[in-house]
């Protein structure tokens, strides 16, 4: 069903923003692979709200607990459920969500479609709900680094008009977090933030692009046609809460350039096992496979929808009036989204790496 994705290695996620917990079950894990739950809870810790002064301040420890799969570190191969129990939440400010519906958020259309929504918060809607896939993307990170020791870094490359530059072969993880808005380049960083305060103080919100790049990548994964490897990634990232662009490779500035300009040349590959290519421009992706280059793509949110400030908008019963939104809401999304884009391609990578040894490999 709809909180369902992937074919092998498979994540179903539950719960809603002011319930009594949100979590996934994880299923088609491979057996015996060790896990560290550490990192499980770095990732969540990287989510997490009240983590800055430039993100909502709901006061969530979001501690995971991990409840089937597992004998001490090693996985059994069954299902791993994992949940996270929600702790601060303030009904209260979500009082009339029936009656009258934030302006583009998704209340109305919740509403239009089931006749019923959650008492308070978001519901499934929340980015709340990303923790499951975070948690589940935390072990198919340490899945694929196991395998082919797969590399998943995503950072944040715009806030609003502010575009940052950098030179993606010194990227770190270690450099991504080295600031509160997830930006490699300390300099534009800062300018970052202080836009995103000065919104925040106006009671308004900003989006912009996160970039993320996998390293280390394999050749062969994805399939012809449907089950494209970049078709895909791009559901996976546009599932995610806040999204409204998707680009891999040159993505829409490629349309500017001819055949000659844009084909990316093979050279010869030291590893016979992959395609070297002089240029990047197809993102690591060639008729739906990947080619063994790195993947480079890139991810556009929106501006967080809920704002202080006064909007037009309607009731369930069609009468226009103002609001003025409350309850805790980041001014910006994309820094506590970094995580969120990681552990989708992390999801994509593991269930791709398993059906291609499922159709591929298991002959050999």
């Amino acid at each position: 069903m709809t909180s369902t994705f992937g074919k092998i290695f498979r994540v179903s996620t539950f719960g809603e923003s002011h319930g009594g917990a949100v979590g996934v079950i994880l299923d088609g894990c491979p057996p015996k692979l060790k896990i560290d739950v550490d990192l499980i809870q770095k990732e969540l810790n990287r989510r997490r709200p009240g983590q800055s002064n430039i993100t909502t301040p709901r006061n969530e420890a979001d501690r995971i607990e991990i409840l089937s799969g597992l004998k001490g570190d090693m996985t059994l191969g069954t299902p791993i459920a994992m949940i996270v129990r929600n702790k601060d939440q303030v009904p209260a400010d979500y009082n009339n969500l029936e009656k009258v519906f934030r302006p583009s958020h998704a209340d109305g259309t919740y509403h239009l479609k089931y006749g019923i929504q959650a008492d308070s918060g978001g519901g499934r809607a929340s980015a709340r709900e990303t923790i499951g896939r975070v948690a589940a993307g935390s072990v198919a990170k340490q899945l694929l680094r196991k395998l082919h020791n797969i590399e998943i870094l995503s950072w944040v490359q715009r806030i609003h008009n502010i575009d940052a530059s950098i030179n993606s072969s010194e990227i770190t993880l270690q450099k991504i977090d080295s600031n509160i808005v997830r930006c490699p380049d300390e300099r534009i960083a800062q300018k970052m933030v202080d836009r995103i305060k000065e919104l925040q103080q106006d009671g308004d919100s900003c989006g912009g692009v996160i970039e993320c790049m996998v390293r280390n990548v394999p050749a062969g994964l994805g399939m012809p046609v449907f089950d494209k490897l970049e078709a895909d990634l791009a559901k996976a990232m546009m599932s995610l809460p806040a999204t409204k662009g998707f680009e891999i490779g040159s993505g829409f500035a490629g349309t500017y350039l001819t055949g000659s300009e844009h084909n990316d040349p093979f050279i010869k590959s030291k590893d016979p096992s992959k395609l070297k290519t002089s240029s990047n421009n197809s993102g690591g992706i060639q008729g739906g496979i990947s080619n063994g280059e790195t993947i480079r793509m890139r991810i556009a949110f929106k501006p967080t929808a809920t704002i202080r400030k006064e909007q037009k908008t309607v009731r369930s019963d069609g009468q226009e009036v103002y609001m003025q939104a409350k309850g805790r809401h980041d001014p910006c999304v994309l820094p506590r989204a970094v995580p969120m884009v990681d552990a989708m391609a992390a999801l994509v990578l593991a269930d791709h790496v398993l059906r291609n040894y499922a159709q591929c490999k298991i002959i050999n």
